[in-house]
């Protein structure tokens, strides 16, 4: 009986035993949340995270192959992550300094506290929609040439460095003089971030595809491109037949008419998912008050 008395001392002793925890503790704690935070913010907002689901798949592969003793292919595996960091840190170059240049910009702490202000402008408001739409058909109905990146989650920041910073209040008139023929504006891509146009004049990259069709242009070929390497939506005018595309998820939606691209637009203002965050933090904020009162 004495034995298994002191062996659950011994365990609760060396297990269930809680630390002492002091000042930097608590400090070292916070600054890991906050670190923890931003990285995985910085996946999501990038094309690293897509990156990272590949590498999580090898890991994944790797431990498979740990678990049947494939011992040739962990040799392989061993001696290819030797160089493993090197290549990521190369892969990653441009997020990394992008990354690095924001934590040079913001005020970390500010940041991370203002939840509540950043929920209302995850997404566009329903006069963009309808300026948006009211633009794109106006301009396919003139056959003027146009090209409308919709920021979704992933951070646009280095295609916007590219053109000209506008963040200008979205309105179907300045949509229409931007692409207006011979303006100085008119080249290139316009970003559209929230309810403001950001930057017009940007350059975006080109799709490798194959299977896109030889009758479509430049401006499809840019669309598909950025679709396949970021959440966006893009709005596509042709210049030569007036026909509306929207680009999505690396695919082209043709021919689309002003239901079609309404219909994109508002699912991609995802209110029902800002409406429930809108609802949990302004609860949040409610109980706290309401404890405060008592």
């Amino acid at each position: 009986m004495s034995a298994v008395l002191s062996y659950i001392q011994n365990f609760v002793d060396k297990y269930l035993t809680i630390p002492d925890i002091y000042a930097s503790d608590i400090v070292e704690i916070i600054v890991i949340a906050v670190l923890i935070y931003y990285i995985i913010l910085w996946f999501k907002k990038s094309r690293a995270w897509i990156l990272l689901r590949g590498i999580l798949v090898l890991v994944l592969f790797m431990v498979v192959a740990s678990v049947f003793h494939l011992t040739t292919l962990l040799w392989i595996i061993d001696k290819t992550l030797s160089a493993g960091i090197i290549a990521l840190v190369i892969i990653f170059q441009p997020e990394l300094r992008r990354a690095l240049e924001e934590l040079g910009k913001k005020n970390v702490l500010f940041n991370v506290f203002k939840l509540g202000n950043t929920l209302e402008n995850e997404r566009f408001s329903d006069k963009s929609v309808e300026e948006i739409t009211r633009a794109t058909l106006e301009m396919a109905k003139a056959k003027t040439g146009a090209l409308m990146v919709i920021t979704q989650e992933h951070d646009l920041g280095q295609y916007i460095e590219t053109g000209i910073r506008l963040d200008a209040k979205i309105t179907s008139q300045l949509l229409i003089n931007i692409f207006e023929k011979n303006t100085p504006l008119h080249d290139g891509a316009v970003i559209i971030e929230g309810d403001e146009i950001v930057a017009a004049t940007c350059y975006i990259p080109l799709s490798d595809s194959t299977s896109l069709s030889k009758e479509l242009g430049t401006r499809h070929r840019a669309g598909l491109g950025l679709s396949e390497l970021t959440d966006s939506i893009i709005i596509i005018v042709s210049e030569e037949t007036g026909s509306i595309s929207i680009a999505k998820d690396g695919k082209l939606i043709r021919y689309a008419d002003a239901a079609i691209l309404k219909n994109e637009l508002t699912k991609a203002q995802a209110k029902d998912e800002v409406k429930t965050k809108k609802k949990i933090w302004k609860g949040r904020n409610r109980n706290e008050k309401s404890h405060d009162e008592n």
